[in-house]
């Protein structure tokens, strides 16, 4: 509402009274339209999300009881893992996530962002978690950067949930003889930077050389998306991504007449975590209480299930088991 000029009267209002008066017409203001402070929306959030009678809340630490949410950061353009539907978050993560909240009476709330930032955006405590396909790696662990080996972070623990491989798709009837890594060599290959794919092709690549061949020409991009759309229109000869999301991508692109998984099985099978950092302890553990929770009743099979994955499944929370 845009105020109307007035002029002062002779007598004048003092600034204490045009003050007060300010600040009643705020209360007003505030009273019909119903408290909308950032503190006030955070309050009601909270009661909307908590449940203190739910089997696990009281394992949370006293600063996540009271705001009722765990903040999760996660690429949410990895299909099926992770994605948006008519703007609505899907997939095999936010559904496990959903059964952990259900175990833990809070609210898992997911924040995106490129998969390349999670660890910095738990680092300044953006995120309290990481839940985005992350595959638990001893490097991720101990907070080293996989390419230099340089220490660059106090690292991460991980609660262990899926076990997935790594595969290969190429265009649907133009492999170009990519049956297997070595193939690659002198090829071009898309992945998504940072991921385990991104790590395995840079190691196939130095081994193409010390043998002899010429290197992969690597292409690396911020999501999946954007990698798979460089192979679709023949960028690239290949994409290497984990296994759920390439037989997803080779299942429904184009009616499954986009591409073709190629390479045999997957390789480099290890687990995808949930990622908490370091010194937080009693949220880790309060995570890992509620998967063995799921796994016992069921709810963590009926998600599996659902995507499609169950060959994928954990029989026991495990942290870092990744290796």
């Amino acid at each position: 509402m845009t105020a109307r000029p007035t002029r002062r009267t002779a007598s004048g209002r003092s600034r204490t009274a045009v003050a007060g008066a300010t600040a009643v017409a705020a209360a007003l203001l505030l009273t019909s339209c119903g408290d909308q402070t950032d503190a006030a929306v955070a309050r009601r959030e909270a009661a909307k999300n908590r449940d203190t009678s739910a089997p696990l809340f009281k394992l949370l630490p006293k600063d996540i009881q009271e705001k009722a949410l765990i903040q999760v950061g996660s690429d949410i353009t990895y299909k099926p893992v992770e994605f948006r539907s008519d703007g609505a978050i899907e997939g095999i993560d936010p559904d496990l996530a959903a059964v952990l909240g259900k175990e833990l009476g809070v609210k898992l709330n997911f924040n995106n962002a490129t998969f390349d930032t999670l660890m910095g955006g738990m680092k300044s405590k953006r995120y309290d978690i990481a839940m985005s396909a992350m595959t638990d790696t001893r490097e991720r662990q101990q907070g080293i950067d996989s390419g230099t080996g340089k220490k660059i972070g106090e690292g991460v623990d991980f609660i262990d949930y899926l076990n997935v491989g790594v595969s290969i798709y190429t265009q649907k009837g133009k492999t170009k003889g990519i049956d297997s890594w070595d193939a690659l060599c002198g090829k071009k290959i898309a992945v998504q930077r940072g991921t385990v794919s991104h790590d395995l092709a840079k190691t196939q690549s130095k081994k193409c050389e010390k043998n002899g061949a010429q290197p992969i020409a690597m292409e690396a991009f911020d999501n999946d998306s954007e990698a798979q759309t460089r192979l679709r229109t023949g960028g690239v000869d290949a994409v290497s991504s984990d296994y759920p999301v390439a037989a997803y991508a080779v299942k429904v692109s184009g009616h499954g007449n986009d591409f073709q998984m190629v390479g045999g099985a997957p390789v480099k099978a290890a687990p995808y975590g949930i990622a908490v950092p370091k010194g937080s302890e009693k949220l880790r553990d309060a995570l890992k209480a509620a998967l063995e929770r799921a796994i016992g009743s069921g709810a963590y099979a009926k998600v599996l299930d659902k995507w499609d994955v169950k060959e994928a499944a954990v029989e026991e929370a495990k942290l870092n088991g990744g290796s």
